[in-house]
Parts: C-alpha cells; sequence; structure tokens
C-alpha cells in the first residue's frame, strides 16, 4: 500500500544457459530507498521477498541504449573474455542491471556484472 517510486539499479539476475541464453528462471531485484530500508512494508503477493544483498566484489561492464536480453548476453560474453581464464567468478548467475526510467531516450546506463569468488 505504499508507493516507493522508481530505483536505480533495476536488477535483473540472469541464470544462464549452456548457450549463454537467458533460461526460463531469472529474478528481479529493486532496491528498496533509504527511508524504508529499517522498516521496510511487508509484501502482500507471496511472489515478493525481501532480501539482503551482502557486500561483493564485481567485475563490470558498461553500455548504454535501451538494453534486451540479447545486450546483456552480448556484454557478458565480452566481459568474459576480457577477463579471460584467470579471474574466478561465479559461473551459475550473472546481475543485469538498468539505471533508468523507460522514458529517458538518451544517455542510459546499463551493466553486466559477474560476482567475484
Amino acid at each position: 500500500g505504499v508507493g516507493m517510486g522508481m530505483t536505480a539499479p533495476v536488477s535483473i539476475t540472469a541464470f544462464p544457459a549452456e548457450d549463454g541464453s537467458f533460461q526460463q528462471k531469472v529474478k528481479v531485484s529493486l532496491r528498496i530507498p533509504s527511508q524504508f530500508q529499517d522498516n521496510p512494508p511487508c509484501p502482500t503477493d507471496e511472489s515478493v521477498k525481501i532480501e539482503e544483498r551482502q557486500g561483493m566484489t564485481i567485475y563490470s561492464t558498461q553500455f548504454g541504449g535501451y538494453a534486451k536480453e540479447a545486450d546483456y548476453v552480448n556484454y557478458a560474453a565480452k566481459l568474459k573474455a576480457a577477463l579471460g581464464s584467470d579471474a574466478a567468478f561465479r559461473k551459475d548467475f550473472y546481475l543485469c542491471n538498468g539505471y533508468d526510467p523507460p522514458m529517458k531516450p538518451y544517455g542510459r546506463r546499463n551493466e553486466v556484472w559477474f560476482v567475484k569468488e
């Protein structure tokens, strides 16, 4: 019953298939605004969960435009290639982040994050 407005980033946890594409399952995460951090509103929908994201070290790449699944897959492949075989990061998932509202046409920011092991 409480409106929280746009949060940034909107983070999608992607679980890559063998070919690098997204599996059917994804998890969308929204940051709870600062004023609600200490006492977040209780979800009324059972599919909505409140989770605390622990601190992490990431490898990241940034790109612009309206990001689609193919863009995230492409930039994840580029980041993986740039890191080479020496970097230790989680292979079972990666995070796709968008920072802009849908109506912002220019200067959009998107990122792919690999979580360091």
